[in-house]
């Protein structure tokens, strides 16, 4: 885990994957931006969000939106640096590697 996620709160999924929350408003500012990767087994969780873009990242991300009962209301996939993606239907998203999304649903619904 990056320096910068090590001291948000965190919880363990099934598959050894790791799901951390940026619930601060630091936190959700700073979110992946600048960061050369992520870890694939990690996921980064913005609570109360229907938007996010991909302005400063270096890599594409998945994007997994939550509905307000925590179920899967849609996935982005692959979603380049330097793009804004909105959900209207959604109250939080997980943000992840681009092509780890699977493994992340199958963990979220366990």
């Amino acid at each position: 885990m990056t320096a910068r996620l090590e001291p948000l709160p965190a919880r363990e999924l099934p598959g050894g994957l790791t799901l951390v929350r940026a619930a601060t408003p630091l936190a959700r500012l700073r979110g992946l931006a600048g960061l050369r990767a992520i870890d694939a087994r990690l996921g980064l969780e913005l609570p109360r969000t229907r938007s996010v873009h991909t302005v400063g990242m270096r890599f594409a991300l998945d994007l997994i939106w939550l509905g307000t009962d925590g179920s899967v209301v849609r996935v982005d996939r692959a979603v380049p640096p330097g793009r804004l993606r909105s959900c209207r239907a959604a109250r939080s998203v997980v943000e992840v590697a681009a092509g780890r999304a699977d493994d992340f649903l199958a963990a979220l619904s366990a």
